[in-house]
This record gives structure tokens, C-alpha cells and sequence, in this order.
């Protein structure tokens, strides 16, 4: 978690202490490293291997992690899923973009998803595979926090540059290139605010092909951002202009059935 480091004075205590480390050794866990050793979760988040032994029995017995009893090692459970289904079922954008991102799937042939901002990262809540072998997918909790993703850059986009310039700063959203300059940088978020639409082509992974457009509710605030991924070598040219266009739609159709166009209406 970003922020400022904690000082003796600050840091939190007894319960408020074990309750953010257990926090952090879930955090430990993500798509790339499902399973984990003791050692490894140490290493990852500052604590000694006895006490993150001690946290994982605990979270074990609660469910939200599972042991290997061969290896000894790791993974998330399914527990986690009870934990977080009422927080899914009740985010009404959600509700609203599956039939969207499932017209965008067969329309375009590719991976559509839906990703809300948690304050510095884009999570994927949603997603519709491609029905392709060869395909990109993002698992539902999946979190972005580089700038060149397009979901990242539509997010950073409707926020005011006081936060874009803290969350850069602080590390929370990492910038490379090809936008490593305050002035690229900048000039992007722009360009994206004016477009109402970011591609990613290569700039994450050169095998990935991503473009996102941000959905609106009846308050106009950004309420998350939609999202098409595909292989680079079958989005090109006028498919990736195509691809792009596909997904405005899909985000705007989005947008209308929050009430978004309702607003507009009564404001002109």
C-alpha cells in the first residue's frame, strides 16, 4: 500500500497491527504468484517468517487461505470469494456492463472487461473471454496501477492534476516510458480526456493490445472504464480504429443505462 511511511508514533498497535498484517499477507498473493511459500510471503511483506507462519494458520482455519500439505506452500482460498460477493453483487456499474461487455465480445471477437478505481489502482471487476484460443484475459480482481494501461490512463484522466502529480509521486501508479517525462505525461492525460478513449498498443507487454473508455453515472463521475484486450498481431490498422470505436459504444451504452445521458439531457 502507497502512502507516507509510518513513524513509531503513528503505526498501529495490537489488534489494528495483526489485522493489516493479515491484510498484507493476502495482498502477497496475485495473478503471476498464486502460490506462495512462507519464506516467500516473509520477503514480500517485511514480517518474520514466524509470525507469517502464524498469520496463514490463522487465515487457513478462517478459509481464506489453503495449504498444500505436499509442499507446505499457499494459495488463496475460497473463502476470499464469500468475503467479496456482496461487495461485487451490490456495484450497479457492474450490473449494468455485462450485457455491454458481452455485445462487445461477440461483435469484436475479443476480450472485454470492466474496471473501477480503488483511489491508485484500476481492479477488474468484470470480463467476458475472447472466444479465441490465442487470447488476453484478465482474471476478475486483477489490478493495474502502470500508466501506460489504457484503463489506468482513462482513470488518471478524470482526476485533477494535484492527484495525478501525488499518486505519481508517491509511486502508487508507475510511469515508463514512453510517457517517463512530466511533459509526455501530461499531454497524454489530455489527449485521453479529449478522445474520451486510451490505447495501449505494446506499451505494457508488446504482445498486448488494449483500449478503455470511461463509463459515466447519473452524476457524471467517472464510475469505472471499459476495456477491450487483444493479441497485437490481430489488431491492426483499421481493426484496432474499429476495435476502439466498438468499445466508445459499449462504454457509452454503459453510461446510458447509469443515467447518464438523463443528465445531460436535463442540463441542456
Amino acid at each position: 500500500m502507497a502512502g507516507r511511511p509510518r513513524t513509531s508514533d503513528d503505526a498501529p498497535q495490537g489488534a489494528a497491527a495483526s489485522l493489516l498484517n493479515g491484510l498484507g499477507v493476502l495482498e502477497a498473493f496475485s495473478i503471476e504468484k498464486p502460490v506462495l511459500g512462507v519464506t516467500e510471503i516473509a520477503q514480500k511483506v517485511g514480517l518474520h517468517k514466524s509470525t507469517v507462519s502464524r498469520i496463514l494458520t490463522g487465515l487457513a482455519e478462517a478459509g481464506y487461505v489453503q495449504r498444500d500439505e505436499a509442499t507446505g506452500r499457499y494459495r488463496l482460498g475460497l473463502g476470499l470469494l464469500a468475503l467479496s460477493g456482496p461487495l461485487l453483487a451490490d456495484l450497479d456499474v457492474r450490473r449494468a456492463a455485462l450485457p455491454y461487455l458481452e455485445e462487445l465480445t461477440e461483435r469484436t471477437g475479443e476480450t472485454s472487461a470492466l474496471a473501477v478505481w480503488n483511489g491508485q489502482e484500476a481492479v477488474v471487476v468484470e470480463q467476458v473471454p475472447s472466444p479465441h484460443q490465442v487470447k488476453h484475459t484478465a482474471s476478475i480482481g486483477t489490478r493495474y496501477n502502470k500508466f501506460a494501461s489504457s484503463s489506468v490512463r482513462v482513470f488518471l484522466a478524470g482526476l485533477a492534476e494535484s492527484a495525478v502529480r501525488e499518486l505519481v509521486g508517491s509511486g502508487a501508479v508507475l510511469v515508463g516510458a514512453p510517457f517517463d517525462s512530466d511533459a509526455a505525461a501530461a499531454a497524454e492525460l489530455v489527449a485521453v480526456e479529449k478522445a474520451g478513449v486510451a490505447v495501449n498498443d505494446g506499451a505494457t507487454t508488446p504482445e498486448e493490445f488494449g483500449v478503455s473508455a470511461p463509463v459515466w453515472d447519473y452524476r457524471g463521475r467517472m464510475a469505472g472504464c471499459v476495456t477491450a484486450s487483444a493479441p497485437r498481431t490481430r489488431v491492426q490498422g483499421e481493426v484496432a480504429d474499429e476495435l476502439a470505436a466498438a468499445v466508445m459504444q459499449a462504454a457509452a451504452g454503459v453510461s446510458a443505462r447509469l443515467g447518464y445521458g438523463a443528465k445531460r439531457a436535463a442540463e441542456a
